[in-house]
């Protein structure tokens, strides 16, 4: 287990991953991140697919973390620090008592196309601009075990600390790659042999209707919006069948429904 270093000094530079968080989330961290909060620090730790930098705890949190921290490297550093003094550093309350700086390591978009099973089932993010709709959809893709997600070069970071804790840490676990404009990376897909599947309140068949092909990616779009007419062009265009009025949800609560049913639905 690492040794505590205790932190008594809200200006120690050694706090300099966690100064002013918020502001820094706005700006951007380069190739670190930020994750918040036991389960997702676990599952960061568990996935080891970025490493980890060192971790901030309040010092009311460091007997209840002490499993937690037993199997990281013995230099990494994890700091302790009072309530008080962790809220100082950080700008605003951490409730939670628990900060962890990681660095990115993401895969390329080829990388991951070629790492993929036989038999693969993808999420291809298109333009998903807002965290809390991103960190949903990473948290439904590894609910009904999809194999990686995809992201056009309009979505929004994965890793931005509100997207990793509305994912519950997913997005730190599930293979994901930015592949650049949306029509190449659908062409790319397709000389894959993947089957896409877009999601619209217009799509011409009914989800109940669909069953997945061996390779199958699913395109969601920005609520608003949505997929664009070359794009939906581009792929069998499905639709979820409402009630009323009613003709689009939530595209993340839209990505549960469609990941549920393609994950049990028998195979074409």
């Amino acid at each position: 287990m690492p040794e505590l270093i205790r932190i008594d000094d809200p200006d120690d530079p050694r706090l300099a991953d966690y100064r002013a968080v918020r502001e820094r989330d706005l700006v951007g961290r380069g190739k670190g991140f930020i994750a918040e909060g036991q389960v997702v620090l676990e599952k960061l730790i568990q996935a080891g697919r970025h490493p980890l930098r060192s971790v901030l705890v309040a010092d009311k949190r460091v007997d209840a973390l002490a499993s937690l921290f037993v199997g990281l490297p013995a230099q990494l550093p994890i700091y302790a620090a009072g309530q008080g003094v962790m809220d100082a550093v950080a700008g605003f309350p951490i409730h939670r008592g628990l900060l962890a700086a990681g660095t990115r390591a993401e895969m390329g978009f080829a990388q991951v196309l070629r790492a993929l099973p036989a038999r693969a089932l993808v999420v291809f993010l298109v333009g998903i601009a807002n965290h809390d709709n991103m960190g949903g959809l990473f948290r439904n893709a590894a609910a009904f075990g999809a194999d990686a997600v995809l992201l056009d070069d309009g979505c929004c970071d994965p890793l931005y600390r509100k997207a990793i804790r509305v994912s519950v840490g997913a997005a730190l676990t599930t293979p994901f790659a930015r592949g650049g404009p949306a029509a190449a990376m659908a062409a790319a897909l397709k000389a894959a042999g993947f089957s896409l599947v877009a999601l619209s309140p217009r799509g011409e068949v009914d989800l109940r209707d669909v069953a997945p092909a061996a390779r199958t990616a699913i395109l969601f779009g920005a609520e608003g919006p949505g997929l664009s007419p070359q794009i939906l062009a581009l792929a069998q265009t499905v639709r979820i069948p409402m009630s009323g009025d009613f003709d689009s949800l939530n595209v993340a609560t839209a990505s549960g429904i469609v990941l549920h049913h393609l994950a049990s639905a028998p195979k074409a």
